[in-house]
């Protein structure tokens, strides 16, 4: 087993990456000689689509086939990671009611075209990568899901949407909220329980 461990909390210490690690460690319970890929977007941020990237997604023809290949060189790295990987962990905080901004550019370049995005001729995208479990460990300042919700939840929609158009549709939320208002002792005793509640049948 492979689990591709993504992070993109710019602080060493936050609560997405310690929900993220509890997660992995989870799983590694499950599968003992599991391998783990890392990608640390908070300490080591892939850059933002550039010209040349948007060129060969719009305008292939436009490119020689070296200029092609050296535009999406990142983004073919980064799809393989994911299409190497049996699993996916992710710890983002919610930063303005959604992804920060380092996730969002990982996920520009993972949402390619003809690579992991195909067009039914309707129109409608078809997932290219086959689907795996998704495990998303998110911690928030304020309180964004349930019956306390107090500002709108446009991550989990979001994530959902952008993954189910490569094929990746068995997402797992686990939210740690409040982090702004709650002491650490809270907020440790439910992380331990939101992850001790994933179900590692269907893994």
């Amino acid at each position: 087993m492979k689990i591709l461990h993504i992070d993109c909390s710019p602080r060493d210490v936050s609560h997405s990456r310690k929900m993220s690690a509890d997660i992995v460690v989870r799983l590694l319970a499950f599968a003992p000689g599991a391998s783990i890929i890392r990608r640390d977007l908070g300490r080591e941020p892939v850059p933002h689509a550039d010209a040349g990237y948007a060129n060969a997604l719009s305008s292939p023809a436009s490119l020689d086939a070296e200029q092609a290949l050296t535009a999406t060189q990142l983004s073919e790295q980064l799809i393989r990671e994911v299409e190497d990987a049996d699993a996916l962990v992710i710890g983002t905080p919610v930063n303005n009611f959604t992804v920060p901004s380092n996730l969002k550019a990982w996920i520009d370049q993972v949402l390619r075209v003809r690579r992991t995005i195909g067009t039914a001729p309707t129109g409608e995208k078809i997932g290219l990568l086959q689907d795996k479990p998704v495990y998303v460990g998110i911690a928030s300042g304020g309180v964004f899901t349930g019956e306390h919700a107090k500002q709108p939840d446009f991550l989990t929609p979001y994530l959902r949407a952008a993954f189910a158009c490569i094929g990746l549709k068995s997402l797992r939320f686990l939210a740690l909220q409040g982090t702004a208002f709650r002491d650490d002792e809270q907020l440790r005793a439910e992380r331990i329980a939101l992850v001790a509640s994933l179900d590692m049948a269907g893994k």
